[in-house]
């Protein structure tokens, strides 16, 4: 077993490597795509068909692409199913797949296009990095034969998987990352047999990519941030608004507050789906957001945003477990949240403190409005329990909130305007987990960007008056580790321990060689306590340091989620 003092020494050794010609900031971009969508078809179009389709939306992202590049931007983020769209069966996605190769290979594209088969997209794709010197993160789809030597080979011979691209400025495919929490209606994909965490580095930080759906678990979200420290995430979606917690722009600015990332997310723009909300997120407030309802139109986001960050650690239960709860003199009602039943207070003055509480959670309200509006209800609202629609997470969540109508049944319905005034709010809890996301929306879905703030305590508050009527202020908490001991007790029964996935996480670290920048690293495996492998190997090019880490876990494939809706 490899010493401590040895495992300190490596990460010594790596982070002086990484930091070498380093920049502090960089400027990035993310466009939010209005995808030209494919005819619906029972039956497959040709491989021309298809990649006609997908050029006329590589045409739209090479003008953002192009436009980004000339602004100064380091790298740009493009949507989850921004070149060929959704609405396929198995059958139907097929001829706009392309074998997306793993980027150890050391391949350019854009010089030795037939390297792996006929790659048009990819080929195009590298071309577009390398012309205009950017990163370019694009979304598509990969495919992988199998045969019967392989016992979870699909009928048809052949994997299909959501997949995530990066290429470096000189065109290189730096990072591929096959999405692993499939959402409903993606029955087209294949959930991968291995959870991979990939990252990769470059002078102006460390990046690390997954998903849409991804961003609601432990894995590999949470884990790009705590094991392999991360500074950016880089984050391709499809994502459909859900209010009052769900809006794009809202949870995912709330994230990279939480986790202390920057936060790159480009949403398809399809106002009649609810798909739009896009940001550049840092940890302390959003840099620039976009969230159109109205037009049909695409936009390009750019700001500059520090390279690295040094994370406020926050005890999320701090404040509110040393404090004595406020009055409960109003009557608690109960009333659904997104399928959740949520415990509630209503806000009966213009200003009180109220607490509320749900099972191990209370909730702490102060706040003060400039006027109640008589035809306006406000509740604070405590849940604490099991999400079992569209997904199953266990979530700690305490929200002031707008109702949609002055009957009570209505609070925890979609509600996009509001009227009433606030000039001060401080809202926490007793949570039971470290995760806590907190989320401020204003009026026709905006943020707050330097209007609120986190206290070390827990504590999310208001620094100066919203500069808009308030629609919502969360703390949205997840009990990761409470998804899989719920779900396999529901499921199993008096079944062992040992068959509930993510119980134990046991942390083994070995090395297996070292040599020049490249090096061979063993971590644990968080499901089946086997290990796992971390490859990285590194290659300058440029001013540019080029890499894709790549951790896999092996996992059994989860069950499906109830479907109604894609994100």
């Amino acid at each position: 077993m490899i010493t401590s003092q040895l495992l300190a020494f490596v990460a010594i050794l790596v982070s002086c490597v990484l930091k070498v010609s380093s920049l502090d900031t960089f400027i990035a971009a993310v466009y939010e795509h209005a995808v030209i969508l494919p005819n619906t078809a029972v039956i497959p179009v040709s491989h021309e068909e298809a990649l006609a389709l997908m050029n006329q939306n590589l045409d739209l992202l090479e003008t953002a692409i192009t436009s980004a590049a000339k602004q100064g931007a380091h790298i740009i983020v493009t949507p989850e199913d921004g070149i060929y769209g959704w609405n396929f069966t198995r059958e139907t996605i097929y001829p706009y797949l392309e074998d997306i190769p793993d980027p150890e290979v050391n391949w350019i594209p854009c010089n030795n296009p037939n390297r792996f088969g006929h790659t048009p997209v990819q080929e195009r794709l590298s071309c577009l990095a390398k012309d205009n010197s950017i990163y370019v993160v694009a979304n598509i789809g990969d495919k992988k034969p199998c045969n019967a030597s392989d016992p979870q080979c699909p009928p048809d011979g052949r994997y299909q998987y959501n997949t995530d691209v990066v290429f470096d400025s000189q065109g290189k495919l730096v990072a591929r990352y096959h999405k692993h929490n499939l959402f409903m209606g993606e029955s087209q994909f294949n959930v991968p047999k291995k959870l991979e965490v990939i990252t990769f580095d470059t002078i102006f930080g460390r990046f690390g990519i997954f998903t849409c759906f991804d961003i609601l678990f432990h894995d590999p979200a949470v884990t790009l941030v705590e094991d392999f420290h991360v500074d950016t995430i880089v984050f391709p979606t499809a994502w459909m608004n859900v209010l009052p917690h769900l809006s794009a722009i809202e949870f995912h600015s709330a994230w990279a507050v939480g986790m202390g990332v920057n936060f790159l997310a480009a949403n398809i723009h399809h106002p009649q789906k609810r798909m739009t909300g896009s940001g550049i997120y840092a940890p302390d407030s959003p840099r620039a957001f976009h969230y159109d309802m109205k037009t049909m139109e695409g936009k390009l986001l750019i700001s500059r945003l520090n390279s690295s960050h040094h994370p406020v650690m926050v005890n999320w239960t701090s404040y509110a477990s040393n404090i004595k709860a406020f009055s409960t003199a109003n009557q608690e009602f109960k009333s659904t949240v997104f399928f959740d039943e949520f415990t509630f207070l209503e806000l009966t003055r213009v200003t009180g403190n109220y607490t509320v509480c749900q099972k191990e959670l209370c909730c702490h309200l102060s706040y003060k409005m400039s006027e109640k509006k008589p035809d306006e209800v406000y509740a604070l609202g405590a849940f604490d329990g099991l999400h079992v629609v569209e997904g199953t997470y266990y979530l700690q969540i305490c929200t002031l909130l707008k109702c949609k109508t002055l009957n009570l049944s209505t609070c925890g319905a979609a509600v996009e305007t509001a009227s009433s005034r606030f000039e001060m709010f401080s809202l926490s809890g007793t949570f039971g987990t470290r995760y806590v996301f907190p989320e401020v929306l204003l009026s026709d879905s905006q943020l707050a960007p330097g209007e609120f703030q986190v206290s070390s305590d827990g504590r999310l508050f208001s620094v100066k008056p919203p500069s808009a009527p308030i629609l919502t202020v969360t703390l949205f908490g997840r009990l990761y580790e409470k998804d899989s001991i719920l779900k396999a007790s529901s499921n199993l029964g008096a079944h062992a321990p040992g068959v509930m996935l993510g119980v134990v996480a046991l942390i083994v670290c070995s090395f297996s060689k070292m040599m020049s920048l490249g090096w061979t690293l063993i971590q644990y495996d968080r499901y089946s306590n086997k290990k796992r492998r971390l490859r990285h190997k590194p290659a300058q090019s440029g001013n540019y340091v080029k890499t894709q880490r790549k951790m896999v876990i092996n996992k059994p494939r989860r069950k499906a989620l109830i479907r109604n809706q894609p994100y």
